[in-house]
């Protein structure tokens, strides 16, 4: 495989559909879900919720026009306190982890798949845009409601930010051709109806008004709903040969890929300024085999600090 093929084995595809104001995404992340899912080595439900986290956020992120970050988090009262990914504009990256609530591991691994409000329960679900110190923090929040987390994402969009929305995900192993191990792959589909890219929308009032743009959406919306888990994940179907499936008789524009790649923003001097807040009494706790070892829940990196006697 040539190395421009290896390079955009992650990636996410920008397009819209014909003449009409549903602008979409997909995405393909090879690598980069391997790289964030075997490092946690969640029960395999988890971690196809975990991957669906990665794909929906690097949609959206890639979506952006400006340097920041998105950031999806969702946390609730079931056996999965917590899911966060977030996607980082500068360097068009993308990270993603949960946490477990006590004892619930084998709860969680005999889910039937990644069962959103199953594993979750009851809680919220937040969107947030960080456009650094100079910029507000711009939060929206809704209840989790779902049984999926593309069902909850679309609920979020057409509640909170009155956006017509349709999304599907897909998080399985597959080998990829003269490979014998088993790899984790994601993918994603999201299509969505903005009349003015980069405008401004007045919250509450209907954004389909016309008849010819209510059918176009109407059919945008029954033909991503037809999009099968294997085609998304299947490493021989390009995005292009998807979207002309789905999108051909209205016709089918596609933009630049944005390649996507895996990066944390942990480090050494980070995890130590942390550590600098807490008492000597709270650090002599965390003391074992004379040092504090701090492990990154994103990326799982161990970083040990010698304390001395």
């Amino acid at each position: 495989m040539s190395e421009q093929k290896q390079e955009m084995r992650d990636y996410v595809l920008p397009f819209q559909v014909g003449e009409h104001a549903i602008r979409g995404q997909v995405v393909c992340l090879d690598r980069v879900a391997e790289t964030i899912l075997s490092r946690h080595q969640f029960p395999d439900p988890l971690s196809m919720l975990v991957g669906e986290a990665a794909a929906l956020v690097s949609m959206l992120g890639a979506a952006l026009k400006f340097d920041g970050r998105f950031i999806l988090q969702a946390q609730g009262d079931g056996p999965v306190s917590m899911i966060v990914a977030d996607y980082a504009t500068t360097n068009r990256a993308v990270r993603a982890t949960a946490k477990i609530s006590n004892g619930k591991e084998d709860k969680i691994a005999k889910a039937k798949g990644p069962e959103f409000l199953h594993l979750l329960g009851k809680g919220h679900l937040c969107m947030s845009i960080d456009r650094g110190p100079d910029f507000d923090l711009y939060q929206g929040i809704t209840d989790l409601r779902g049984a999926t987390l593309s069902e909850a994402a679309i609920r979020y969009f057409t509640q909170s930010e009155q956006i017509p929305t349709m999304i599907k995900l897909a998080v399985g192993k597959l080998s990829l051709p003269g490979q014998e191990a088993m790899r984790w792959r994601a993918g994603g589909i999201l299509v969505q109806f903005i009349p003015a890219e980069g405008g401004a929308r007045d919250r509450g009032e209907a954004e389909l008004q016309r008849e010819e743009d209510k059918e176009a959406w109407a059919r945008a919306e029954a033909f991503v709903a037809t999009v099968a888990a294997d085609e998304l994940l299947d490493p021989s179907l390009s995005s292009e040969d998807l979207l002309y499936r789905l999108f051909h008789e209205d016709g089918v524009r596609v933009f630049d890929k944005t390649p996507i790649g895996f990066e944390c923003t942990c480090s050494r001097e980070k995890i130590a300024g942390v550590l600098d807040r807490y008492s000597d009494h709270d650090l002599k706790d965390m003391v074992e085999d004379g040092h504090i070892a701090v492990t990154c829940d994103f990326c799982r990196e161990e970083y040990k600090f010698p304390v001395k006697s």
